[in-house]
């Protein structure tokens, strides 16, 4: 049911045309009360889509009463035409469900450059009829109208006390700080405040999408939006809505690195004994950005030295020939000298943890990454043909 797990929310996903072969390239989420509290997040890049540049100005207001999400095109470097075209989306959408254009977010996903008067054709016209196709039963097809390289559909729920939280996502590539090449939509039920909201996304977002950092390029279109329906009646405490905020996002999180264009290990790269968390997330970016060590995690090889050389490249404060490295629970590194020998180290599963201990401190953070394989490679060289 994904985003319509919660009361009081109805979805669709509808074949606009902009997807060859009747593929659903365009979908809503539609908040019918009695809230309608919304927040959202969006990419720190400061090359932004035309979706992104609306939707911030009309976040203002706190409410969203409904999102339209296409895939097919990015809408992104098109100019005032494309703006225009998010604009009119936006009043289209309005005038269907008797509302204002200012509550009306709008996103996009795809290949930058595209959005020319097909694109605007093909959205306006297909927005009547995936507002009368929402329903509560409508949230799956919502999740696959989003999907761009996604090889499945990624949703999560969380069930409280008479309460509940549903998401959607899409993303696949280009995970990095800033969110990652995502597009996300999480409703609730919940009775909170639209302050409560804004906290509780910020601080989710934080240690879930903002840690994934797959390749270290950062998307033009990332958006991660909450919305909020109050349906349930449930008032819930800022500290318990948080914590449940968190795990939806970190269960999308890792769905989105498991979705990784052509990875074949997803890593989790555990830093402790950090003087400050800066320092935990620095030393764990620069192993998770570093070519040559997820190289070698794809060839199955636990070249620990290339770990080494990478967190000596950073300004965290440590003892480079101080710090302990373990690769699936095998130290291989204590020190900073050799401990337990290489081939005690099995790679050959798809799950990997890498832990650092920089013995400097009490903070700690995880980065998530995966490996650099010839498939990746060949998907981002042949992305746009």
């Amino acid at each position: 049911m994904s985003v319509t797990c919660p009361q009081g929310f109805s979805a669709a996903g509808v074949h606009a045309g902009l997807k060859a072969q009747d593929k659903l390239d365009l979908a809503v989420v539609v908040n019918n009360g009695p809230s309608q509290v919304g927040t959202c997040v969006f990419t720190s890049n400061r090359a932004k889509a035309n979706p992104i540049l609306w939707s911030q100005k009309a976040i203002e207001s706190g409410v969203i009463a409904a999102i339209v999400l296409n895939s097919g095109g990015a809408n992104c470097f098109t100019g005032q035409f494309g703006y225009d075209t998010t604009k009119l989306t936006a009043e289209e959408s309005a005038h269907i469900l008797g509302t204002i254009p200012s509550h009306i977010q709008v996103c996009s996903t795809g290949l930058i450059g595209e959005g020319g008067t097909a694109f605007r054709e093909a959205i306006v016209n297909a927005l009547p009829v995936a507002f009368s196709q929402a329903s509560a039963d409508g949230g799956d097809r919502a999740a696959q109208a989003i999907m761009t390289t996604d090889t499945v559909a990624k949703t999560a729920e969380y069930q409280g006390d008479g309460w509940s939280i549903g998401a959607m996502a899409k993303g696949a590539g280009m995970l990095a700080p800033g969110l990652a090449t995502m597009l996300v939509v999480i409703t609730t039920d919940a009775d909170i405040s639209q302050p409560v909201a804004q906290h509780a996304l910020k601080v989710a977002t934080s240690v879930s999408f903002d840690r994934l950092d797959a390749d270290g390029c950062m998307s033009t279109n990332d958006q991660v939006t909450l919305m909020v329906s109050g349906a349930s009646g449930v008032r819930v405490e800022s500290d318990t809505f948080v914590n449940a905020l968190t795990e939806v996002c970190i269960e999308l999180a890792l769905k989105l690195l498991s979705d990784a264009e052509g990875a074949s290990h997803d890593i989790a790269i555990n830093v402790t004994g950090a003087r400050s968390v800066e320092d935990a997330l620095s030393v764990g970016r620069s192993v998770a950005r570093n070519n040559l060590f997820k190289a070698a995690i794809f060839g199955n090889d636990p070249n620990w030295g290339r770990v080494l050389a990478a967190i000596g490249t950073t300004d965290a404060q440590f003892d480079p020939y101080n710090v302990d490295v373990a690769l699936n629970g095998v130290r291989v590194c204590s020190q900073g000298e050799p401990d337990r020998p290489r081939d005690e180290v099995d790679l050959t599963e798809r799950e990997v943890v890498l832990d650092i201990d920089l013995k400097s401190g009490n903070s700690r953070a995880t980065i998530w990454t995966n490996d650099l394989t010839y498939d990746y490679v060949h998907e981002n060289s042949a992305y746009s043909s």
